[in-house]
């Protein structure tokens, strides 16, 4: 469903992203780890048609990032920790909007619609400007209106940054249904929890390379450590660079 192929990202001398080839399947959820500056927001901003790729390919469901980009956006929901919301809009017109933009109408509209605010509890503050949500309100109104279409194919980018615990919950729960309904799933974090609670497959970017890939046990085995944290600092952090203890 979600394919990188020798997937390049550069800025002149810079090279964000090298050589990225991994595979996301339907009905998997996929993690991809990374310090800061690793690729990974590049990576998954290439994928939902919002950067070029330099080098390589990437698809959604056949469709060619570059090539198709319409066909693309209409198979994702993209979340990403910086995406702003119309402030002057109510959450619940704001969801309105993105079916609208997706080909959405009429009763069909009003009932997706229904179906987020339930889905993320959105109810209680669906009247509420946009402008006056707290974080984590914000966060289920951007969900819902990524999510509005029902694509088949999911890319968050760490999706649970600045929530409080119940708010992370209604996340995970999230994340958990949308898989056992057969969605692909590719989501960036640096939560180990995250990770250890949801993932099937872990990718390990480090300077823009994906460095180790596997479920969490294969990853620990791979490094002879005792947890994904430090199996983590071992992938990504050279030997003798001052890695922790």
């Amino acid at each position: 469903m979600i394919r990188f192929d020798g997937l390049g990202k550069t800025y002149g001398a810079l090279v964000a992203v090298r050589d990225l080839t991994l595979e996301v399947r339907p009905g998997e959820v996929y993690a991809l780890l990374g310090p800061n500056g690793a690729g990974k927001t590049t990576a998954l901003r290439c994928l939902a048609t919002l950067l070029s790729p330099t080098s390589g390919f990437a698809s959604v469901g056949g469709a060619d990032v570059v090539d198709e980009p319409l066909q693309v956006r209409a198979r994702i929901a993209f979340l990403a920790a910086s995406m702003g919301l119309y402030e002057r809009l109510t959450a619940r017109e704001l969801i309105q909007y993105f079916g609208r933009l997706q080909g959405l109408e009429g009763s069909g509209l009003e009932e997706r619609v229904d179906e987020m605010v339930a889905l993320f509890e959105i109810g209680d503050f669906s009247a509420r400007l946009c402008g006056r949500l707290s974080t984590g309100q914000r966060q289920r109104v951007s969900l819902a209106r990524a999510l509005v279409h029902d694509p088949p194919a999911l890319i968050l980018d760490e999706p649970t940054l600045g929530l409080d615990v119940l708010s992370g919950r209604t996340i995970y729960d999230f994340i958990e249904r949308e898989r056992s309904r057969g969605k692909a799933i590719l989501f960036s974090t640096h939560q180990m929890e995250e990770v250890e609670l949801l993932a099937d497959r872990v990718g390990v970017l480090a300077e823009g390379r994906l460095v180790a890939e596997g479920t969490v046990p294969e990853l620990i085995a791979l490094t002879g450590a005792p947890s994904l944290t430090r199996a983590f600092l071992d992938l990504v952090v050279p030997v003798g660079a001052g890695a922790a203890p």
